[in-house]
């Protein structure tokens, strides 16, 4: 007993005292000399090993809430990914992490983002849907180990994608609609398998990660067209408001880009419902990936698109409504039997603090425009000028 009293044991680990952190109540034991007293007998029979284990829980919890809720207020999916790599990497330091997820709940197509060392990194995954797993995680809602999925999972293709990978868990992102996507780990770089203690710790963070991939997409969904994804007109219309007072606060010129599927009406009455849909999402797809980030492209109804370019004049508006034209006039649709190809007309809108006009009156001499590209010959782009005259019922099917 006086040999531990004078101190040849070494005393448990006192989180209050390490690390600037706040002291924790229960280290007031130590300093108790009863506690010290008697302290081989404590220690003999588990009870500072105990407290260390319970000192580590509460770390853990805090960690957790704290980590949780910077998790939870980001606003962004690049964001919440990007808290909760560093989250996760801070504790364990994974090979990788891999979110996998569904931008378009309607829609089976996937986004992948992975990341190395805390940074994104291509990992050459080539999934294009997380319907594989659906079944899967109905029966486990909750993170598993790669070894139960490849017994059960029964889609070889999917198995063998990741095997190359060779994940450690997989965590699932479930919601009110089902799958949203998962989330693969690999193994640790430093230190053993992971424990029952860390996978727990895991599934936990992952509760506000999916909570806050939930709710950024359900949002997200709120804002975009169903068939197309690209925004919806009541967002668009929100953003060109702000947008037209921003140009009467400054000094500065942003436009709009009405445009329109030259005789889509023969895509469906020639091929059927199905197939100018797809003529939509194709188009959409095309939409995207030719205007910029800060760009809205929005569906406006129909086979009318609209898109708000901020700080943007005529010219260069003009320049990217020839670049979208020519973009869609050698865009290929998928269909059998092949579809005709598809063209666009556009009418174009600049506006600055000259203009005292609201997001209606905007949008309405971009359809003058556009309608006098109709009246042209369509597959071109009009800019709308004050002299502009046009007839709203030319040529019958626009």
């Amino acid at each position: 007993m006086n040999n531990h009293n004078q101190g040849n044991t070494p005393m448990p680990e006192n989180p209050g005292q390490a690390g600037g952190k706040e002291s924790n109540p229960a280290d007031e034991i130590y300093s108790d000399p009863k506690i010290l007293e008697h302290y081989a007998l404590l220690e003999e029979i588990g009870i500072f090993t105990r407290i260390d284990k319970l000192n580590k829980q509460i770390r853990n919890y805090h960690d957790l809430v704290t980590g949780g809720l910077d998790i939870i207020n980001r606003t962004s999916l690049d964001a919440i990914m990007d808290a909760a790599v560093f989250r996760i990497s801070d504790h364990f330091l994974p090979s990788f992490i891999t979110f996998l997820w569904k931008p378009i709940q309607t829609r089976d197509e996937i986004t992948i983002k992975s990341y190395q060392n805390y940074r994104p990194a291509d990992l050459g995954i080539k999934l294009h849907s997380i319907v594989p797993f659906e079944a899967f995680f109905e029966r486990h809602p909750k993170p598993v180990n790669f070894p139960l999925l490849n017994a059960e999972l029964g889609d070889q293709n999917v198995l063998d994608i990741l095997k190359r990978l060779n994940p450690e868990i997989i965590i699932p992102i479930v919601g009110g609609f089902g799958l949203y996507g998962i989330i693969l780990m690999g193994h640790k770089m430093l230190g053993d398998d992971f424990s029952t203690e860390e996978i727990i710790f895991i599934e936990q963070l992952m509760a506000f990660v999916t909570q806050a991939i939930m709710n950024c997409l359900n949002y997200q969904h709120s804002l975009r067209d169903v068939k197309t994804g690209l925004y919806n007109h009541g967002f668009f219309i929100h953003r060109l408001s702000e947008e037209i007072s921003r140009t009467r606060r400054s000094n500065i010129t942003s436009s709009v880009i009405v445009l329109d599927v030259d005789k889509f009406k023969n895509f469906n009455d020639a091929f059927g419902h199905l197939a100018g849909d797809k003529v939509l999402e194709a188009l959409a797809i095309t939409l995207k990936q030719t205007v910029r980030s800060e760009d809205i492209p929005s569906r406006f109804g129909g086979e009318e698109f609209t898109m708000l370019l901020p700080d943007t004049g005529n010219e260069a508006a003009w320049s990217v409504s020839e670049r979208l034209r020519n973009a869609v006039a050698m865009m290929k649709v998928p269909w059998d039997p092949p579809l005709p190809q598809v063209t666009i007309s556009l009418g174009i809108f600049s506006f600055n603090q000259q203009e005292q006009l609201n997001a209606e009156q905007v949008i309405q001499r971009a359809d003058a425009a556009l309608y006098i590209s109709k009246q042209g010959g369509r597959n071109r782009s009009t800019a709308w000028n004050p002299g502009m005259n046009y007839d709203k019922s030319f040529g019958g099917v626009l």
